[in-house]
């Protein structure tokens, strides 16, 4: 082993200029076995080793053992980390450059996958709209309307934190009876408060006890709950808390897949603590009180006595520690957590809230469903494991990690409103592009990721989800947010410093995106845990369909793919005329663009339908179902103006219209389900960017109708829309109906109130000015948009309402 690892130590020194991006720049110290040291030196795109040095940003602990599967491709250093095998401490950031230098064949896929016992059940429904949530970060609870997390294992109730479900149970009872509700007061995104009394409604009248439970998120769980007494005469209670772990991944949960973990629970003094271990990977959750209770492996007992018309409290935290190879907090040595103080996360939430333009609109659920986007998004963040201005978090309860595609969605969305979303996205998404050849996880250099998750699965490879890369649409995506992100922010220094990162995504949208090189970038599909999935945004394997029910199968080229990449050539031609100063480059990329749009109207438009095809199947034909897909081709512009009627008629047809949105199939398709997320249901986010492509393309009334479609279904979600709606006509339901496990927040769906507004003012950056082309209908009144950031420091946006027809169409 030591000549593997020399030689690859000492082949660094012939590492030429170009091979890496020039930044992060600093030194890592490799210490293997404990005695066996290497340092890297990273600058100027180069690597150098040496043995001998004292100062290191970033300082690696690891088995030779390890090093070699890292080297060999059969393992990857996010799930090496997260299963205990290797150590990380400072600068996080130079480790994900770092792994630029492997070779590039890999193939991480879990040796022999662990196998523990499973069963699968439903997931429970019940009740998870009306459940409480609070959230900060990636550690959130979910609970009952009382507070309480009740101990059937198939309903998303519990305590997470980084993918994990650490509290299963949180059961509060007061002498042996459950808890009724009085009041629940959603304080916060991070707090809430629970007025509640014992026994069932009934006894309301006579009750001379209540309960009171306040809770708040931010590095830890707290809770404090307060027993009133409201009779004249002291009163003994015996309160009971259950609690329980069952370390269920969040895939795991949403799916109805269960594995059997072994949790073993320790009282240690006043201490509970729940343990998890397998192999060298270990959770745990600890639970403490600062009053005396009696503790047990199944919770905590209060006994107490309240004097007459008096109180008595306890506070309780809850710690969910992720435990390195030296069985310390992985945390702790890394740059996120130093200095870090316990209210960070909401000091941030806080700051980001009120950076936000003001908003004063007639029109209240515009107003509302504003106000509350805004407060969600600054809280959709978490601090992962070492970037200090936090990672983008997607929704609650599925999604509450690092979901590209939607964060790159989001981020577009958010721009003219919360900049700093799309500056977070795309530095985490520069360091993590895609640099080995790794089939298991679909890594291709170049290629963006699309999911990073931290369960045990992905620790130890039985899935690829710590690093998966099988999207194939958040690579051209990564292109047009940086180019969008510019021409509001003026951020030229971001743009020079990911020239490399934008070269090497069109190298890959060239190369790998299009083996059989048809000109088309194609999606495939991989197994998940109990599903085939593709690898757009309408990722069910069945969702693309051919008129008569057919399914198109993979590879597949759907249409909007192809669009992305064409606004993705274009922003990069402008980059490099721009910043990189690479004119030839522009010009090619130009030309390709253009070709590529005169050869998709070729070979995708219907003549006989008279609308575009969703996609290409694997043989060339034309995919002819009816879908939304088609509407993002206008915010693309890769739409000829002589079709853009027919595309328009098609999507306010009664197939796609739904009366709030555009379904996703088209209601006379053999295939539409007004169930299915993928096959029927009304997806905010994929209505936002449609209406913004109709304002881009004149079709300011069609846009406004999207608008207040989304907008008045936001009011019955107390301005919160749901990532998706099921596909209900509008005159049939006279409500919008929700999708019961849908994420609530979800990241892209909080984007949608932000985009139309955008919509409706008609906002676009111009030079360093900001035009506004206002388009709102008589009845919202008028839209004021104050403090705008951008380019030109802040400026001012206003529109009225004034009617206006929509455009003929054929």
């Amino acid at each position: 082993m030591d000549g593997v690892l020399d030689s690859f130590f000492a082949s660094l020194a012939e590492t030429p200029p170009g091979r890496l991006p020039t930044t992060p720049t600093g030194v890592l110290r490799f210490d293997f076995d404990g005695h066996d040291t290497w340092f890297v030196a990273l600058a100027d795109g180069r690597a150098r080793a040496y043995r001998d040095g004292t100062d290191a940003d970033c300082r690696v602990e690891m088995s030779r053992a390890s090093f070699e599967r890292l080297l060999a491709g059969r393992d990857h250093f996010v799930s090496m980390l997260f299963r205990g095998v290797l150590s990380v401490g400072g600068d996080l950031a130079l480790m994900h450059l770092f792994r630029r230098l492997l070779p590039v064949a890999a193939n991480s896929v879990a040796v022999e996958p662990a196998t523990p016992g499973t069963t699968f059940a439903e997931p429970g429904l019940v009740g998870l709209q009306q459940a409480t949530r609070i959230f900060a970060g990636s550690l959130f609870m979910i609970s009952e309307a009382n507070g309480n997390v009740g101990t059937t294992p198939t309903t998303p109730m519990g305590l997470y934190f980084f993918d994990t479900r650490f509290l299963s149970t949180w059961d509060l009872t007061l002498d042996g009876e459950q808890l009724s509700v009085l009041s629940h007061d959603a304080v916060n995104t991070w707090e809430s408060r629970f007025g509640l009394v014992p026994g069932e409604p009934t006894h309301y009248v006579s009750a001379t006890t209540s309960v009171m439970r306040r809770r708040q998120v931010d590095k830890e769980f707290q809770e404090e709950i307060t027993l009133l007494n409201h009779a004249p005469a002291p009163v003994r209670y015996t309160m009971r808390l259950a609690v329980a772990a069952d370390f269920a991944e969040v895939p795991e949960v949403r799916s109805g897949l269960r594995r059997d973990r072994p949790v073993v629970a320790l009282v240690e003094q006043d201490t509970l603590r729940l343990h998890y271990k397998r192999e060298s990977l270990h959770r745990e959750t600890v639970v403490t009180a600062s009053e005396p209770a009696r503790i047990d492996e199944d919770g905590l007992t209060f006994t107490v006595t309240v004097d007459a018309k008096s109180t008595w409290s306890t506070r309780l935290r809850v710690l969910t520690l992720v435990r390195d190879l030296h069985s310390r907090d992985l945390r702790e040595r890394l740059n996120s957590s130093t200095g870090r103080s316990d209210r960070r996360v909401l000091t941030d939430i806080a700051r980001l809230t009120a950076s936000a333009p003001r908003l004063r609109a007639d029109y209240e659920p515009l107003q509302h469903a504003y106000e509350r986007s805004v407060r969600d998004l600054a809280a959709l963040h978490y601090p992962g494991l070492n970037y200090l201005d936090g990672l983008p978090a997607t929704g609650l309860p599925w999604s509450m990690t690092l979901l590209v595609r939607e964060s790159l969605i989001s981020s577009f969305q958010a721009l003219p409103f919360l900049p700093e979303r799309a500056a977070r996205t795309l530095r985490i998404l520069a360091l993590t592009q895609g640099a080995r050849d790794d089939p298991f996880r679909g890594e291709q250099p170049g290629k963006i990721v699309q999911e990073c998750r931290y369960g045990d699965s992905a620790a130890f490879n039985d899935t690829p989800e710590s690093a998966n890369f099988t999207a194939v649409d958040t690579t051209a995506l990564f292109v047009i947010l940086l180019d969008e992100y510019e021409r509001w922010t003026g951020d030229a220094d971001l743009v020079r410093g990911y020239e490399y990162e934008v070269r090497a995504a069109i190298a890959w949208l060239d190369g790998p995106a299009d083996p059989q090189r048809t000109g088309y970038v194609w999606a495939g599909c991989q197994t998940s845990r109990t599903e085939e999935v593709g690898g757009t945004w309408r990722s069910s394997a069945h969702a693309i369909c051919f008129a008569d029910g057919r399914p198109a199968g993979f590879p597949q080229a759907t249409c909007e793919v192809q669009g992305y990449t064409y606004d993705a050539k274009r922003r990069a031609a402008r980059m490099a005329r721009l910043f990189w100063q690479d004119l030839e480059w522009a010009d090619r990329l130009e030309r390709e663009a253009a070709e590529l749009q005169d050869r998709f109207d070729r070979d995708f438009w219907l003549p006989d339908r008279g609308h575009y095809a969703v996609a290409l199947s694997a043989d060339g034909r034309p995919v002819d179902g009816l879908a939304s897909n088609m509407g993002h081709l206008l915010w693309s512009d890769m739409v000829p103006m002589s079709r853009r009627d027919d595309v328009v008629r098609h999507l306010f047809g009664p197939g796609l219209w739904s009366g709030w949105g555009i379904r996703t199939v088209a209601e006379d398709e053999p295939g539409y389900n007004p169930l299915g997320r993928h096959t029927g249901a009304v997806w905010p986010w994929d209505n936002s960017m449609i209406a913004w492509g109709l304002c881009r393309a004149g079709f300011r009334a069609e846009a406004a109708r999207i608008a207040e479609g989304m907008l008045e279904a936001s009011r019955y979600f107390d301005g919160r829309l749901p990532a998706y709606l099921t596909g209900y006509d509008r005159a049939a339901t006279k409500v919008p109906v929700p999708y019961g496990l849908a994420d609530s927040p979800y990241a892209p769906s909080s984007g949608t109130p932000l985009m139309v507004l955008r919509t409706l003012l008609g906002l676009e950056p111009y030079a360093n000015h900001l035009a506004v082309e206002a388009g709102v209908p008589e009845e919202m009144g008028q839209i004021e948009l104050l403090d705008i950031p951008g380019r030109w420091g802040y400026t001012d946006a206003l529109g009225r309402g004034r009617p206006f027809r929509a455009r003929r169409t054929p």
